[in-house]
């Protein structure tokens, strides 16, 4: 450990206090911490809904401990009472295990420090001389990392550094990635879990949490976290593969001011390449979402925000040429899905007669020159290969027993 500014070193290893072997885990301590952020994190995780944040403090999921969640908002208690968990867990007593979440990046309190000051900080500690001074939330994650089951990064701004680490800050703000180092691993064997998100969604958190009890219970594996510590369930695909609009990108359509249902990408949408489950999951209870609420994509999620992706509502440049082949080739595609709804939605008796009874518009039953062309290759690809393929023996000894069938039936049979 570092008794100075700076995070934890990495030379000493902690031996876990609790293991399996000393029986059921009944209940695990998170203690919030809030460094340079706007509380947007805590906003999201009190709307998740699946499972919500009732759910783990009351321990109702089957299997898993209860939460006893310590949030310098949310907690009912204040002042000494509050604080005397994060003391007894800095000590190594507090007799349960615990993990760490982080909202906010975290400030280099060595620049405040040389003018007394801080940047964040949370309780107060007694110096010799009779006075206090406040802790800086940077120094509870230093000391509490070293004996946390995990540290959980929640928001892009304690992932990434996000827009307090952006160009011409003046707080030094940095990752919990940054700070702990590539070194650092929890009493699971854990580096850092991060959840990006500018919020990230609330189901995303809750998730997260629910999965790392779950293996700290004993009743689940370790999940499946990618090469920057992200839950790769949730962000290993982009924003725009599951975008409602992406289907517009491949038809070459796209919308060029808002409200618009086509694709977004020349409004500045950074879709294509960032990711994200916001649109597939929805940002609360599976509803809304920025796409599917009209908006665009900024990049929120990823390593680098805001600067790698501003100037926003600006056309990323990657679109001079995508749209354009986009375009090119979305004119063809579009007609063949067109020509497929026109002409194959419809019935036999619609095309026998050459028109569709419908009292809400005029369906055109007949098809044009051109269609009739398409359709004549179009029906032979499709059965292409198969035992009825057009003009195919199987095809015309089909049809020569069904006619025969209808000219041979008794009359009455035929009437009916």
């Amino acid at each position: 450990m570092s008794d100075g500014n700076g995070p934890p070193g990495t030379a000493q290893r902690y031996m876990p206090r609790f293991t399996l072997d000393d029986g059921p885990i009944t209940e695990v301590h998170a203690f919030w911490l809030a460094g340079m952020s706007c509380d947007g994190c805590s906003i999201a995780a009190t709307g998740a809904q699946n499972p919500t944040v009732e759910q783990l403090m009351t321990g109702s999921i089957p299997g898993l401990p209860r939460i006893v969640l310590h949030h310098p908002v949310l907690s009912v208690t204040a002042g000494k009472d509050f604080m005397k968990a994060h003391h007894l867990a800095r000590a190594g007593k507090l007799g349960a295990p615990y993990v760490v979440l982080m909202e906010g990046s975290v400030p280099d309190e060595s620049i405040a420090g040389a003018f007394g000051g801080y940047w964040s900080a949370m309780g107060a500690e007694h110096l010799p001389d009779g006075t206090q001074r406040p802790i800086p939330t940077a120094h509870w994650l230093r000391d509490l990392a070293k004996g946390a089951a995990a540290v959980i990064a929640v928001g892009t701004c304690a992932t990434w550094g996000g827009i307090p680490a952006a160009a011409g800050n003046v707080t030094g703000s940095m990752s919990v990635m940054d700070y702990l180092g590539k070194d650092y691993l929890s009493q699971l064997g854990l580096p850092p879990i991060n959840i990006p998100g500018c919020a990230p969604l609330g189901d995303n958190i809750t998730e997260t949490i629910t999965s790392v009890l779950m293996f700290l219970a004993g009743i689940g594996p370790l999940p499946e976290f990618d090469e920057l510590g992200r839950p790769a369930w949730m962000f290993t695909s982009t924003v725009h593969r599951g975008c409602v609009r992406a289907g517009n990108y491949e038809e070459g359509k796209f919308a060029d001011e808002y409200g618009q249902k086509e694709c977004l990408v020349e409004l500045g949408c950074w879709g294509p390449v960032v990711q994200c489950n916001m649109v597939s999951r929805g940002a609360v209870g599976h509803n809304g979402g920025c796409m599917n609420t009209g908006g665009i994509c900024i990049g929120c999620t990823m390593p680098g925000f805001p600067d790698a992706f501003a100037p926003f509502y600006k056309k990323p440049p990657g679109t001079l040429v995508s749209s354009v082949l986009s375009r090119g080739t979305g004119g063809f595609v579009s007609y063949l899905r067109n020509f497929t709804q026109r002409s194959r939605n419809l019935t036999a008796r619609w095309k026998e007669t050459g028109s569709v009874p419908s009292g809400w518009a005029s369906v055109q039953a007949k098809a044009s020159s051109v269609d009739r062309a398409v359709g004549f290759f179009y029906e032979r690809m499709k059965a292409s290969g198969t035992r009825f393929e057009p003009g195919s023996a199987r095809q015309k000894e089909l049809q020569a027993s069904a006619s025969d069938y209808l000219r041979k039936r008794p009359p009455a049979q035929a009437a009916e």
